[in-house]
């Protein structure tokens, strides 16, 4: 992640419609999926952010993300038949996390929150840098019957994540009481908006979609109805998830990377007819990756970072996808892809190239940190 430093470079980001409140904060902006977003606030900095979202409620703009509706007779059917999970275990008012992937190869094209509101009606939460190509798939392959409208900026998502995220909330009269990856309409002030429990911190926590326009009087409610609520930035959302084992698109999913290594088939509705990437990854599955996804916590002090590679005495076993200093932990974590041949078992020792230096670290299954969402 790279600070935006000149405004020529910030004119050629999207902003969110919260920009002037994180202004007003002294957030630090950075560049993330064509989107000039709050990285950390002044005041705070990362390892706060992160212990009041571990330990209180902290709220994170992420009207990056992207949205997009599918809608018309059969939609449910049609998203079913294209993403990779089955949203025929789900119904109405629930929401699923899924995937698009290549037909041809099986990779990650991106990772979706899928809205199911009824059979002729999906919503879409795709990662910002790859809306336009998720919509252009579903395009190319939707019936006449069905329509796939790109609403990227239409709305703002407001993630208020943390122990008291849901007495925040029900401060403001809204909806907290259903289940983990449910989500519910309602009213705020005679703003409509969305919550949904879900998020990316392994906490309880809710997302609330609320059309662009109104964003501003949501966000002001939220610290209105609770003083001590800390405005979090997309660093401690990246410390918070690495946590908890999350997957990033580009890092730990790719179109290089399918959710057989990345050990995401959880998430692939195996028995289904159709999905895009479906040969592929059944036949990936049958002979076994030749690289999977596992975790690292460091035995020396050091941080890993993408991109460092991973060594069993001279042979090289795989690479770092995503690694940070754990606030909870107080040590380095990491997600690396290693190879199967080197037949590593959890507790097995092996060392990442630290910029020319040799850091030991051992291989152990996310998460981290013991979640506590439900």
């Amino acid at each position: 992640m790279t600070d935006v430093t000149s405004d020529a470079a910030a004119t050629r980001l999207r902003r969110s419609p919260l920009h002037e409140r994180h202004t007003a904060r002294g957030a630090k902006f950075a560049p993330f999926g064509g989107w000039e977003m709050p990285l950390e606030y002044a005041g705070g900095g990362v390892l706060k952010e992160h212990a009041s979202v571990r330990s209180g409620v902290g709220v994170f703009d992420v009207s990056h993300l992207g949205k997009a509706r599918v809608t018309g007779p059969g939609a449910a059917e049609f998203v079913n038949a294209c993403l990779s999970n089955d949203l025929g275990r789900i119904g109405p008012g629930r929401a699923q996390y899924t995937l698009c992937c290549d037909d041809a190869t099986g990779g990650v094209v991106d990772d979706i929150i899928a809205y199911l509101h009824a059979d002729d009606h999906v919503f879409l939460i795709p990662n910002a840098a790859n809306t336009a190509e998720v919509v252009r798939r579903l395009r190319a392959a939707a019936p006449t019957s069905v329509t796939v409208t790109d609403e990227h900026e239409a709305y703002a998502v407001l993630a208020v994540q943390g122990p008291r995220s849901a007495e925040l909330l029900g401060a403001l009269g809204l909806p907290t009481g259903h289940d983990y990856m449910s989500f519910s309409t309602a009213t705020l002030d005679g703003v409509e908006l969305t919550v949904c429990r879900t998020g990316y911190t392994g906490e309880l926590g809710y997302e609330l979609v609320v059309p662009a326009a109104d964003a501003i009087a949501v966000w002001d409610a939220l610290f209105a109805a609770d003083p001590e609520l800390r405005a979090c930035g997309l660093a401690a959302r990246d410390t918070l998830r690495t946590e908890m084992g999350y997957p990033l698109h580009g890092q730990d999913l790719s179109p290089e990377i399918t959710p057989v290594q990345a050990r995401s088939g959880w998430a692939v509705g195996w028995d289904k007819p159709a999905f895009w990437g479906r040969d592929a990854l059944l036949a990936e599955k049958a002979a076994g990756p030749g690289r999977t996804l596992r975790g690292l916590e460091a035995v020396d002090r050091a941080i890993p970072r993408p991109g460092m590679t991973v060594h069993v005495g001279d042979a090289l076993v795989g690479t770092i996808t995503s690694g940070t200093f754990s606030p909870t932990r107080k040590q380095g974590v990491a997600l690396a892809l290693l190879d199967t041949a080197a037949k590593l078992a959890d507790g097995d020792l092996v060392e990442v190239d630290i910029r020319g230096r040799r850091a030991r670290m051992r291989l152990t299954r996310p998460p981290f940190v013991t979640p506590s969402v439900r």
